[in-house]
């Protein structure tokens, strides 16, 4: 029985002693901890403002524009249009544009190849329509339509793109160097489209509109005159 008391103390006597260096060891654990933490408080200040510094230098040298459109509009004309839009194309065009291409154009060259996707839209502009333009005879419906033009040529932006551009080893690039590419794709682009007849195909399709829509109003005979 003593024996069995003395081995009962003996083992409390171990818990409470194991109890208390783990107490000591998180204790100091604890005090390390914070006197780490104290000692490197100033340091994360500094960075903060350092990181601050950093990022208001960077907004110096690179700023983000901010647009602010006037609250107030002008509407300087109102024109109601009768526009017969007949035949639409859709063009992709190749345009190099190049300067200072010579014997140092290594050294202050620059060109550029860029994709051209643009539209051109074409038809008759029905306010030019004369009210001799139109006359019956026998049944028979004249109808001289005015003549086909473009509306549109012009380029989308978002399709429109520079393929490739090398630039000479001394120079930054000609400036406005693109902006002559766009300028020559619209041009190049309508020229296209005029070089492939969209002018007369917009008439033909001008005529077979116009036809259905005069047979839906009861003219049994329309006849184009050119």
């Amino acid at each position: 029985m003593k024996n069995g008391l003395n081995t009962f103390m003996s083992i409390l006597i171990l818990a409470v002693l194991a109890s208390g260096v783990y107490f000591i060891v998180q204790t100091v654990r604890e005090s390390a901890a914070a006197a780490a933490n104290a000692a490197s408080a100033p340091f994360q200040g500094i960075q903060e403002a350092n990181y601050s510094m950093q990022t208001q230098v960077s907004q110096l040298l690179n700023p983000t524009p901010t647009i602010i459109p006037d609250p107030v509009t002008y509407i300087n004309e109102i024109r109601a249009i009768a526009r017969l839009e007949t035949i639409q194309y859709s063009i992709e065009k190749v345009i190099t544009a190049e300067v200072g291409q010579g014997t140092f154009g290594f050294a202050f060259g620059d060109k550029l190849l860029f994709v051209a996707h643009g539209i051109v839209i074409a038809g008759i502009d029905m306010e030019k329509l004369q009210p001799g333009d139109m006359r019956l005879d026998n049944g028979v419906l004249y109808v001289r339509l005015p003549p086909t033009e473009i509306f549109i040529a012009t380029l989308d932006n978002e399709k429109s793109y520079v393929y490739d551009r090398e630039t000479g080893l001394l120079t930054k690039g000609f400036t406005d160097l693109e902006t002559l590419a766009r300028q020559t794709a619209e041009d190049e682009i309508r020229k296209a489209a005029l070089e492939d007849g969209i002018l007369t195909q917009g008439q033909t399709n001008a005529e077979n509109y116009l036809l259905k829509f005069f047979t839906a109003l009861g003219y049994k005979t329309v006849l184009f005159e050119h």
